[in-house]
């Protein structure tokens, strides 16, 4: 770990420092996926050597936790009773279950994107859009999930964190630092290149699966504000972790969340939240193979700010 994090009015000159924007135009709302070129995927296949897939998405689950106090609604429109024994109990002509879902989906509990709608800083969304253009009576007229319809295909690559320091999980509170980054790197024999897909696994969702849910007041790990400008510099596509990828209690006064302020905002980044690493870290530490070919397809939801996800690495 650095000796310190940067001060806030570091963090705060990254939102010019490592803007991207007017990068792609002036009417872009992809961001950071435009380094996804046909070429960057064409790469990505090649390195699909077995076929074998693993999904990196948690189970929704419909029961509350303490860190989950808006779980995900299920009901059946149409179920299976009845059916068995011939009875109609329906006036729909064919037999059919039917189910009807709503969600909450941003939060600490849904593998989930953050579109470019999702944060603000000083009233504006990425490439200066106006934060009035998302509004509650029409969602998010720019900046919407949408742009992402066409899927993210490109490389992944795992940063294993507690493999890298010998420890089960990252304390909660604690950041990843640019030097976890940097170690899994020459550890593990890739690097980060632009258009990737950097997956950082912090080990809380196992201590939460070992331990038992834990109010959000307990916080949370996840990349400090000292990543952006790595992120920055290699040129990632999007950036994922296992936790909600802010770390927590807040380090700043003002940048409470800045992977999201910073990263959304200014340099476009699309952020995958939640995600599950546990099955990802244990294939590729069967291989001894740190990089993959992922593939993340959000809902293409008419103005919104997100979409939960189930991406799926394939070896």
């Amino acid at each position: 770990m650095p000796a310190q994090i940067p001060s806030e009015d570091e963090v705060l000159g990254y939102f010019d420092r490592l803007s991207n924007w007017g990068r792609w135009g002036p009417d872009d709302e992809l961001g950071t996926p435009n380094l996804i070129t046909p070429e960057v995927t064409k790469r990505a296949l090649a390195t699909v050597q077995e076929g074998v897939t693993v999904s990196l998405a948690r189970e929704i689950m419909w029961e509350g936790a303490l860190d989950v106090p808006s779980p995900p609604v299920h009901y059946m429109l149409e179920s299976g009773e009845g059916w068995a024994s011939g009875e109609k109990v329906s006036a729909r002509p064919n037999q059919a279950a039917i189910d009807y879902i709503g969600m909450v989906f941003h939060g600490v509990a849904v593998t989930h994107v953050d579109s470019l709608a999702h944060f603000f800083w000083k009233g504006k969304t990425y490439n200066g859009k106006p934060a009035h253009l998302v509004s509650t009576s029409l969602g998010a007229t720019v900046c919407s999930v949408v742009a992402a319809k066409q899927g993210f295909i490109s490389r992944g690559v795992l940063v294993d964190v507690p493999l890298v320091r010998g420890i089960d999980w990252i304390e909660r509170g604690e950041g990843v630092s640019p030097e976890d980054i940097l170690a899994a790197e020459e550890r593990f024999g890739f690097k980060v290149q632009e258009g990737d897909i950097l997956l950082i696994r912090t080990g809380q969702l196992r201590r939460r699966n070992v331990e038992g849910p834990v109010d959000r007041s307990a916080g949370s790990t996840a990349c400090q504000a000292a990543c952006l400008p790595l992120f920055y510099e290699r040129g990632i596509a999007v950036m994922g972790s296992d936790t909600g990828n802010d770390v927590s209690p807040a380090q700043y006064a003002q940048v409470t969340q800045p992977i999201h302020q910073v990263g959304i905002t200014a340099m476009g980044l699309w952020i995958l939240d939640n995600a599950d690493l546990e099955a990802l870290a244990e294939a590729c530490a069967s291989r001894g193979r740190y990089e993959f070919m992922v593939s993340i397809g959000p809902l293409p939801l008419h103005n919104t700010t997100g979409s939960p996800v189930n991406p799926i690495a394939v070896f």
